[in-house]
């Protein structure tokens, strides 16, 4: 199966490039992730679209790479979570598990975008791998601050699905053009 995005097409381009767009996304996710609006308990970023182009450029592998190097960086204490804070207390706190949860979401939507080349199975993907990221962060959510389910559904899952959803549709329209561009 010839893939069009993704490990396959930049395994083409050397490792050094590889290497390059794999440091280059996780400093693009470092750069506009903390960059957010607090509607409640979760706010509202830009890092789950960031992940998503990722995955599109690198392919699962190193798109899930550059996801697990911004975890890392935050969780070593560099303020590129949302609202530029970082390190374990962050992740410890009510939403680390929405931050923890971006790890199997990577996985999720980089297997099933570099897999599918049908569009809509490339946004069932990420429609599958942020459910969930909404899974560990509302269980996290509800262990942390001893709420029951269903407000925390209320706070931190329904509010976010309709932004999170035109996030995939952005994804899918910009990285053929991103791709195009950089000639993966």
């Amino acid at each position: 199966m010839r893939h069009s995005m993704g490990t396959a097409a930049l395994g083409s381009k050397g490792k050094t490039y590889r290497l390059s767009m794999t440091a280059l996304m996780t400093a693009i996710t470092c750069v506009l992730a903390p960059f957010s609006v607090p509607v409640g308990p979760v706010p509202v970023s830009l890092t789950n679209l960031v992940i998503f182009v990722s995955l599109f450029l690198l392919g699962w592998k190193m798109g899930t790479v550059s996801c697990l190097v911004y975890l890392l960086i935050g969780l070593a204490g560099l303020p590129v979570f949302s609202g530029f804070s970082g390190g374990i207390g962050k992740l410890m706190g009510p939403t680390g598990g929405y931050i923890i949860g971006f790890f199997p979401m990577a996985v999720l939507a980089g297997l099933g975008i570099e897999r599918f080349q049908s569009r809509f199975l490339q946004f069932l993907s990420m429609l599958l791998g942020t459910a969930v990221c909404y899974a560990f962060g509302t269980v996290w959510f509800c262990a942390v601050m001893g709420t029951d389910m269903a407000a925390a559904l209320g706070a931190c899952v329904l509010p976010f699905i309709p932004g999170d959803m035109i996030k995939m549709l952005l994804a899918l329209k910009i990285c053929p053009l991103i791709q195009k561009r950089l000639r993966i």
